[in-house]
């Protein structure tokens, strides 16, 4: 038979820099930590950075290419992410796309009221609780930062009401070295031991340098408590083109790939092969009229996919954005902008997309928006399954059977393959007729009855009793820090 041995995928892809772009940004990066360097705030890491063979004057340090290349060799090919059972995950390499929340929005909007309003714990535990039902989601970033609780120590509550509400990997933030080392214990607790915890790490630090070309001495000090471990990390940017970099793509680009690789460097030294998630990063563009940092700007849309691609050029995992918007509430705007940064992300090849649910910037959580992005997170994933060519998808035999004028509604081809389609849960593929006769209710409608019935229903795989005290113990551990030192 024709194409009797031919069985391929082709998966669709997409890119914007050229070999040549890439290797001058590479070449301009690297003479910008030479000549101009980056300014490292942490005694311990300037010295450290010395003895590796950098130039250091007060806290500005010079690297030299040769160590850029070292730490590059020193990385690890991939990052593995674990769930809470400690079942691999995510592989976080080559083009592999996984989607999740945000993290750390002030604002939320309300699901009953539909106001806007301060975060609180509740929000977060219920952004878990619906993050761990949506089968699109792959992981959970906390989508809050809770006004209800000491904002010394917020962020052990943030991880606490996320372990307890989804098994997904859980990518956190810290305020701090010691809140640090406190979620540590917390996630050893769920772990069972350190040594499963490292075996299996269902958990990754989220931490960023200070635009322009800083890293700063409470960033090093969590880089020194997470490294020396060798737990997974994202370190990566987070400037706004016109304000902490140049306005033009290529300068913004060369001072995020100068951080990128300075703080690839400051890890590998503190332990070689410690795994991060180094590429990509936030290169928000600063609207000059409204003042905003803008999420929606077609300008942050390609410098990233140009970062992504500088991540790729050096083999390293990298961060991406979906499903977030400029929008003010759930709306065109923000289901336009947000499927976009989707579909470009997973076409670019982004492998830890985070920031699904974002409006206004990053400053509000919505959780219709959630919803929404996890049903257009599930049709994009379907497209960039691409196409299988072989003898059976070619269809010869059935065409040949069905002939000039027939169909194809009955034919066995036709019941083997056709559930491979994608359906959707709350996108509306009816006729009007049946839309009118479900309530004609439009897509935030329909994303909003879904979100209060998972919230009602869905019951996340508790943690044992004897884990949920333990953590407990040491966020009441930390409180009591703290009422010492008011």
């Amino acid at each position: 038979m024709l194409f009797k041995q031919l069985s391929e995928y082709s998966q669709p892809k997409m890119g914007v820099l050229s070999e040549n772009q890439k290797n001058a940004l590479h070449s301009a990066s690297l003479e910008i930590l030479q000549r101009t360097g980056v300014s490292v705030r942490l005694d311990d890491t300037r010295n450290r950075l010395a003895k590796a063979g950098c130039q250091v004057d007060n806290d500005r340090v010079f690297i030299p290419e040769r160590l850029i290349e070292w730490a590059l060799n020193q990385h690890p090919k991939h990052v593995v992410l674990c769930d809470r059972n400690a079942t691999p995950a995510m592989a976080l390499e080559g083009r592999n796309c996984y989607f999740g929340t945000g993290s750390d929005t002030p604002f939320v909007i309300d699901i009953n009221s539909g106001l806007h309003r301060s975060a609180v714990i509740a929000d977060i535990e219920n952004v878990s609780r619906l993050a761990d039902a949506l089968h699109n989601l792959d992981f959970l970033m906390c989508m809050g930062i809770a006004s209800d609780v000491r904002p010394e120590i917020s962020d052990l509550y943030h991880f606490q009401a996320m372990v307890s509400n989804t098994i997904k990997p859980i990518v956190f933030t810290a305020w701090n070295a010691s809140n640090l080392e406190a979620i540590l214990r917390m996630a050893e607790t769920v772990a069972g031991s350190l040594e499963n915890l490292l075996r299996y790490p269902f958990v990754a630090l989220y931490a960023e340098p200070t635009a322009p070309l800083i890293h700063s001495q409470i960033g090093c000090e969590k880089l020194e408590v997470i490294c020396r471990l060798g737990l997974p990390l994202v370190y990566t940017p987070g400037l706004i083109t016109g304000a902490s970099s140049p306005v033009s793509h290529a300068g913004a680009i060369v001072v995020a790939n100068a951080e990128i690789l300075s703080g690839l460097l400051i890890t590998q030294l503190i332990n070689p092969g410690t795994p991060v998630i180094a590429g990509g990063g936030g290169m928000m563009t600063m609207d000059m009229h409204s003042m905003i940092a803008s999420y929606g700007a077609p300008e942050f849309m390609f410098d990233w996919c140009s970062l992504r691609e500088m991540g790729a050029f050096y083999g390293l995992p990298v961060f991406g954005f979906a499903g977030v918007s400029d929008a003010l509430i759930f709306d065109q705007q923000a289901g336009i902008e947000g499927a976009l940064w989707t579909l470009i992300s997973a076409l670019s090849g982004g492998n830890l997309i985070h920031d699904v649910g974002y409006l206004e910037s990053g400053l509000t959580t919505s959780y219709e928006m959630i919803v929404a992005m996890d049903e257009t997170i599930g049709l994009v994933k379907r497209f960039m399954q691409g196409m299988l060519v072989n003898n059976d998808t070619l269809a010869i035999n059935t065409i040949a059977s069905v002939g000039p004028g027939g169909h194809f509604l009955d034919v066995p081809h036709t019941l083997d393959h056709f559930r491979e389609n994608w359906r959707p849960d709350i996108f509306c593929h009816s006729n009007r007729p049946d839309w009118n006769e479900a309530g004609a209710s439009p897509l935030g409608d329909r994303a909003l009855r879904k979100v209060k019935t998972i919230l009602s229903q869905h019951k996340p795989e508790p943690l044992p009793q004897h884990v949920t005290e333990n953590i407990k113990s040491i966020i009441n551990n930390a409180t009591s820090r703290l009422g010492r030192m008011d």
